[in-house]
C-alpha cells in the first residue's frame, strides 16, 4: 500500500542572513601572489571597496532547509554596510540613542562593555528583537543583550586567514580582521565587521535605556 509523504513544513522564520541548502559554496582555491592572496579567475565583484577578497555563495534564499548555524556572506555584508535587520532584512531601528544592535551577553569582559566592541552580527528592527533572540545560535547560549549604537564603523571583516609555510601557501586561522591591518590581503572573507561606539544598553522589547 502506498504512503503518501507528508509535505515539509517550512518554518515560520527564516533571518534574512541564513544561509539555505540550495546556495552552495562555489568558492575556488586561492593562490598566492604577491599582493596575497588571490582566485585564479578573480574578477572586480569578487573584493569589496578595501580590497577583501570574499568568499563565493550561490544567491537563492528560500531553495532548500535554512541552515540556521552559517550565515550568507552576501546577505549579511549587506545587512552590516546599510545597517539592516538580520532578521527580516528591512532598516534596522534607530532613534537619537542611535541603531538597536542585539549582542551576546559579555558584561563582565570589561568596563563600559559593549564599547568598542568589534562584532559580525547585523543589527535588529525593534519587531524582530525578540524573535532574533531565540533564533540566533550565538544568543541562545549566552544570552541576548540590546544595545543602541550611536556610532559604527564598517572596518574589518572575519574569515579565513592564510600564510605561506615553505612556499607553500596554508590556512592559518578564523578570525576578525581589521583593514587598516596588512593580514587582511591574507584573509578570505566571510562575514563583514564593524566597531560599536556610544553604546546604551535598552529593553529587548521596547529599546528604550535600561
Amino acid at each position: 500500500m502506498a504512503v503518501n509523504a507528508q509535505p515539509q513544513s517550512r518554518p515560520d522564520v527564516v533571518p534574512y542572513i541564513t544561509a539555505w541548502s540550495g546556495e552552495q559554496r562555489l568558492t575556488p582555491a586561492v593562490i598566492a601572489t604577491a599582493r596575497g592572496i588571490a582566485y585564479p579567475d578573480e574578477v572586480p565583484l569578487d573584493r569589496d571597496t578595501d580590497g577583501a577578497l570574499w568568499v563565493r555563495r550561490a544567491l537563492r534564499p528560500g531553495r532548500g532547509r535554512p541552515r540556521y548555524s552559517r550565515v550568507h556572506p552576501q546577505r549579511q555584508r549587506r545587512a552590516m554596510a546599510r545597517l539592516l535587520c538580520q532578521i527580516c532584512g528591512s532598516p534596522a531601528d534607530c532613534d537619537e540613542r542611535g541603531v538597536l544592535w542585539l549582542l551576546e551577553d559579555h558584561r563582565t569582559d570589561w568596563a563600559g562593555w559593549p564599547e568598542g566592541l568589534v562584532t559580525v552580527h547585523p543589527p535588529v528592527c525593534l519587531p524582530c528583537a525578540p524573535k532574533a533572540a531565540g533564533l540566533c545560535p550565538h544568543l541562545r547560549g549566552t544570552g541576548a543583550v540590546a544595545v543602541r549604537v550611536s556610532a559604527s564603523v564598517l572596518d574589518g571583516v572575519h574569515g579565513q586567514t592564510y600564510r605561506l609555510h615553505n612556499g607553500r601557501l596554508v590556512p592559518d586561522r578564523q578570525a576578525i580582521v581589521l583593514y587598516e591591518q596588512s593580514e587582511i590581503r591574507w584573509t578570505l572573507a566571510a562575514q563583514a565587521a564593524r566597531t560599536l561606539t556610544g553604546c546604551t544598553l535598552a529593553d529587548l522589547h521596547t529599546g528604550r535605556p535600561l
